[in-house]
């Protein structure tokens, strides 16, 4: 039974509880020793963990997407929790509640769904008002649940609506800042611009990549799919082909993995919108699990860059 949530371990605890493997790697140190560097999670979480002392039965059973039942020591350098774990030992499926190990989204799915829908009805062209509804109804039940990524960034459940509803939050305030920016293009685009990860992952409580989101990604899959159903609607404006576009270029440079770079100013708005929701998930991460006045670890996707958490004032 799980008693023990890595957001409440601290620095000298001695900790006996059930964990999920979220990943794992087999090292070799510099005396040719082998040992594991292992994150461990649970649905507040997750922590690096070593297990230096590693035996045959340790590498049959630890392996990503597994519960443990872990025991283990907690301490701290330089500011973050690790994890040194000295047993680890296979649970019983029947008596494990899956839900404890998966991470969810920071904001009740309610209040996400409320938002969604104000955001929707505030359309007011009428033909990004239908492509919107429409696209969004037909992936509902997924659009809501799903993980928006393996890791780095909005990697629980209900991580597409939590990137996407916030990034139109961030939209609607942009437009009213440019006038002249077609604000409902804008909004539609951050709703849908991520709609294809339902497709690219498995909503598994430590995500994965489909076949199909690793031979085609989700930018492809979705435009795919938009085309096919937006093609149906038999709309006569340009409308289709600019949030198309949006689908399309929302990475923002063909380095990272966009067929096309932002060609309209909205399509722009949306992939710096983007990157500033992903960056800004990545730093509420990093700043989790250190203390005010020291510096977070070197984000690889915040280019290597350590950040400072100010102190508390």
């Amino acid at each position: 039974m799980k008693v023990e949530w890595i957001k409440d371990l601290k620095d000298g605890q001695h900790v006996h509880d059930e964990f999920i493997v979220a990943n794992v790697n087999k090292c070799t140190s510099d005396k040719g020793k082998i040992y594991l560097n292992i994150i461990l999670q649970d649905k507040t979480g997750s922590i690096s963990a070593k297990k230096w002392e590693v035996t045959d039965h340790d590498l049959s059973i630890v392996r990503p997407g597994k519960v443990l039942a872990v025991e283990g020591e907690v301490s701290s350098y330089k500011g973050i929790l690790q994890f040194k774990v000295l047993n680890v030992e296979e649970t019983i499926n029947e008596l494990v509640d899956i839900s404890n190990f998966k991470k969810v989204s920071p904001i009740p799915l309610k209040e996400l769904e409320e938002r969604l829908a104000k955001h929707i009805a505030s359309l007011k062209d009428p033909d990004v008002a239908l492509i919107t509804k429409t696209i969004i109804n037909h992936f509902y039940d997924k659009y809501v649940t799903y993980p928006a990524a393996v890791k780095i960034h909005h990697e629980f459940g209900s991580g597409i609506i939590h990137h996407s509803v916030v990034m139109a939050d961030v939209a609607d305030a942009v437009a009213k800042c440019y006038p002249q920016v077609d604000r409902d293009i804008l909004v539609a685009g951050a709703l849908m611009h991520d709609i294809g990860k339902t497709i690219e992952y498995e909503d598994l409580p430590v995500p994965e990549q489909t076949v199909e989101g690793k031979l085609i990604g989700h930018i492809s899959l979705m435009y795919a799919d938009f085309k096919k159903i937006v093609d149906e609607l038999n709309i006569k404006s340009e409308v289709p082909l600019l949030l198309e576009h949006m689908i399309l270029s929302h990475h923002g440079e063909l380095e990272f993995g966009s067929p096309v770079q932002p060609s309209t100013r909205e399509a722009l708005l949306l992939s710096m919108i983007d990157m500033i929701d992903s960056r800004m998930m990545v730093l509420d991460k990093a700043y989790a699990i250190v203390s005010p006045g020291e510096f977070t670890e070197r984000l690889w996707a915040m280019d290597n860059v350590s950040f400072y958490k100010p102190k508390e004032r």
